[in-house]
């Protein structure tokens, strides 16, 4: 990530944004952009820009209820995995954000339809991706001011805790598997700004951590927090939280394993969903900081 973004001062234009996918000149202020992920919708309203183009993920067709009221109305243009490129096409976007591992092969198709900027990957890196896609707009001056405010909030928590720091397990229930998520994850460097411990299981350089239905015991932690990928019954959540074993974790003992909204958790990748998390964690873990 180091060198990505511009040299240009603010309100210069041309402008030319390094990123993963080389160099890409931004001949004007961007006012059509389209966004190829939730991380990249969150990092454009986070910035006061309404995009024109959206994708959605394959859990979830409408868009997220905690940028609802500040998103307008932008166009479908496929999914995260299954772009439309006529759609984005039809939209005469001046900006197209993304990131090399979504859409890495269409990145050749994308630029000439706009100007393209590309981060390495959503996710753990969305401190960086933020800045990177303000660079556009001549606004990472606001981007680090509201990292700053984000960091502050998170050492906030952390002060208020003192030496008691509880262990989080961030447990998300998806088609197909069961995670745990690590170090290298968004939520991972949410609980680490505060910071807040994750059992050794989770304390590795990896997204996270697979487990069957019969290792759920491998989640225990003093607070166990839950979500769920799409549609519940399309997981095996229902099973999971029914079972046996779930209700011999110290965390289900003492009421301490929560559900909470996938989309902040482990889909929104930007700072208005880390701001979120912020204070659902508040709200559990240091009531009253």
């Amino acid at each position: 990530m180091k060198g990505f973004g511009t040299d240009a001062a603010p309100g210069v234009y041309p402008r030319t944004v390094k990123h993963a996918m080389g160099e890409t000149v931004i001949p004007a202020k961007p006012v059509r952009v389209v966004v190829l992920d939730t991380g990249e919708l969150d990092n454009v309203v986070s910035l006061g820009i309404q995009p024109v183009g959206v994708v959605h993920t394959d859990g979830s067709k409408s868009m997220p209820s905690y940028l609802k009221d500040k998103t307008g109305d932008p166009a479908a243009v496929g999914t995260v995995n299954s772009l439309n490129l006529e759609a984005i096409a039809a939209l005469k976007p001046d900006l197209i954000l993304g990131s090399r591992l979504r859409a890495q092969d269409q990145y050749a198709q994308l630029s000439k339809i706009a100007p393209t900027v590309f981060s390495l990957r959503p996710g753990h890196p969305w401190k960086q991706n933020f800045q990177l896609n303000a660079a556009p707009f001549g606004l990472e001056a606001e981007a680090k001011a509201q990292l700053d405010a984000y960091q502050a909030a998170a050492t906030a928590i952390g002060a208020k805790l003192g030496d008691k720091r509880p262990t989080i397990t961030p447990l998300r229930f998806m088609p197909g598997k069961t995670r745990l998520y690590a170090e290298l994850s968004f939520i991972g460097t949410v609980l680490a700004d505060v910071p807040l411990p994750q059992p050794e299981i989770e304390q590795v350089k990896e997204l996270a951590v697979e487990i069957s239905p019969e290792q759920i015991d491998k989640a225990d932690a003093d607070w166990v927090f839950y979500g769920v990928y799409g549609t519940p019954s399309s997981t095996n959540q229902d099973a999971v939280l029914g079972g046996p074993l779930w209700k011999t974790l110290g965390a289900v003992k003492s009421g301490q394993a929560r559900p909470v909204s996938d989309e902040t958790w482990f889909l929104g990748l930007g700072v208005s969903a880390a701001n979120v998390v912020l204070a659902d964690l508040k709200g559990f873990v240091a009531p009253g900081a």
